[in-house]
């Protein structure tokens, strides 16, 4: 199991940027498979962005791949989210989740532990 902290979190005008970090602990982080995903008042989690434990292969969510950019820094034990051109669709609480098996996955059912999230506000 490991332990999920969300950061960088806050209120940003729409066509702005924010980097959110998740910082990890209790596990080999390199070893994991981690997801954003994020929810909207009102709606179900979706999925937003997932990599591989190396770093190698990457995946995004159609509304998000040409603005937001997943990365993560294995020797820091920290996954990354950086937003740009955000717009106030963007809106939800962000969370970040780690999967223990191997694949990318677009579904939430099979990451394993979670943080607990960060609010994103876009402003028009």
């Amino acid at each position: 199991q490991v332990q999920l902290v969300e950061s960088g979190g806050g209120l940003v005008q729409a066509g702005g940027s924010l980097r959110l970090s998740c910082a990890a602990s209790g596990g080999t982080f390199s070893r994991y498979v981690m997801g954003w995903f994020r929810q909207a008042p009102g709606k179900e989690r979706e999925f937003v962005a997932a990599i591989m434990g190396s770093g190698g292969s990457l995946t995004y969510a159609e509304p998000v791949r040409d603005r937001f950019t997943i990365s993560r820094d294995n020797a820091k034990n920290t996954l990354y989210l950086q937003m740009n051109i955000l717009s106030p669709e963007d809106t939800a609480v962000y969370y970040c989740a780690a999967r223990a098996s191997s694949g990318l996955t677009r579904s939430s059912r099979h990451y394993d532990d979670w943080g607990q999230g960060t609010q994103v506000t876009v402003s028009s």
